[in-house]
């Protein structure tokens, strides 16, 4: 048997502001933005050359998933990104920081 995790979950207070956090600060892929009702969306990024993975971005839906939102591992570090180039990501992402 084969098995992968094809998407992982994490909360967002807004589609449009992670969106653009995930591209524009992280230069990840937006691989898919579909609407499904007037308050969801099946949002789905990635990093350049993922294959497997990606982060399906939800928005929160109550106080409680709001108050989640940028703590969702209790405060443990959420993931770790493989690049071929760390200094060149590395500056890339101080750039866009400033």
């Amino acid at each position: 048997m084969k098995q992968k995790i094809a998407h992982i979950a994490l909360t967002v207070k807004d589609y449009d502001e992670a969106i653009k956090f995930y591209t524009e600060k992280l230069n990840f892929q937006l691989l898919e933005d579909t609407k499904l009702t007037d308050d969801k969306r099946w949002v789905l990024v990635a990093p350049p050359g993922a294959e497997e993975c990606s982060l399906l971005l939800a928005k929160a839906a109550n106080d409680k998933q709001i108050a989640s939102v940028g703590n969702q591992t209790g405060g443990r570090v959420f993931l770790f990104l493989y690049t071929d180039d760390f200094w060149r990501d590395y500056r890339s992402m101080l750039l866009v920081a400033n």
